[in-house]
């Protein structure tokens, strides 16, 4: 359900903040196409209904979005900010973003920067951290890939949504066990198993132009390797996507297997957040949005 976000007085300029309901979504994905991002009316939903959010309406038009997910008492993650084009440069994604930080309270803040936006977070106390590399393409067959000594891949069991929340809250820094459990409610995921025991885990989803993996979450760039192959030799001549981090090993291997590097957005945060990515076993975010 869509959370609670105070209301806002309406400015000068007549827009007016208040809080994003249900019946806003076709508005804003036909925001989300006017700048063109990829994001389908069914990849709204799934994200809006993890959090909430500001619409900023002019004329009775949603002229602006911005979504917050809470994860817990001290962190949160902010994403799908933008901003009609005939109305910016008038600081409504400011405003947007201001009300998302009151509503956060005193969490700490990670987002993941355009760089068209990268300047307007900086005025808003936001630091840079890295960079996620978007890859997409036509999937192509991958060369065989073994995971490690007594590991082997399968699919999800029944067993499985608690450890596989487990694993990605100790890889993402961040405890997002609704989010997980949704998107193993409603994507494809491949185990990775050593022993009996899962020690990582891919998903595949619709989303946007065809399908993307996320998250990636593996002991080892070998194993995290295999997960993501096991996706691309399935989608083989479909369009697929997958968000990595820069110095996580995979940039080159990616291009190879037809996921060419199309774009490019900075990790950053207001306030302290946890350590994350391949040295904590995040080869791939769930997406931008929900990091």
């Amino acid at each position: 359900m869509i959370g609670e976000i105070a209301l806002r007085e309406t400015s000068a300029d007549g827009v007016t903040l208040r809080p994003l309901e249900a019946a806003d979504l076709d508005a804003a994905h036909g925001l989300s196409v006017a700048v063109r991002w990829p994001h389908r009316l069914e990849d709204w939903r799934f994200v809006a209904a993890l959090g909430q959010g500001l619409v900023a309406v002019r004329d009775g038009e949603v002229v602006g979005t911005a979504l917050g997910w809470h994860w817990d008492n001290s962190q949160a993650i902010f994403g799908m900010v933008i901003v009609a084009p005939q109305v910016q440069g008038r600081r409504i994604g400011q405003r947007l973003m201001q009300g998302l930080l009151d509503s956060a309270g005193q969490r700490a803040v990670m987002l993941h920067a355009t760089a068209e936006g990268r300047g307007l977070y900086e005025r808003l106390g936001f630091v840079r951290h890295g960079e996620i590399r978007q890859h997409q393409g036509q999937a192509r067959q991958a060369p065989l890939l073994m995971p490690g000594a007594g590991e082997r891949l399968r699919p999800l069991g029944r067993g499985d949504s608690d450890r596989l929340v487990e694993l990605d809250a100790q890889a993402s820094g961040m405890p997002r066990g609704a989010a997980i459990r949704a998107l193993l409610d409603t994507a494809e995921t491949v185990v990775l198993d050593r022993d009996g025991e899962a020690v990582g885990f891919a998903v595949l989803r619709r989303f946007g132009r065809g399908h993307a993996i996320g998250p990636v979450v593996a002991p080892s760039l070998a194993s995290a390797k295999a997960l993501i192959a096991h996706w691309s030799n399935l989608c083989a001549g479909k369009f697929l996507r997958i968000d990595v981090e820069a110095g996580g090993g995979l940039i080159e291997w990616l291009e190879e297997i037809g996921l060419r590097r199309v774009g490019m957005v900075a990790i950053m945060s207001r306030g302290e957040i946890p350590r994350r990515g391949p040295e904590t076993g995040l080869y791939a975010i769930l997406s931008q949005a929900l990091g």
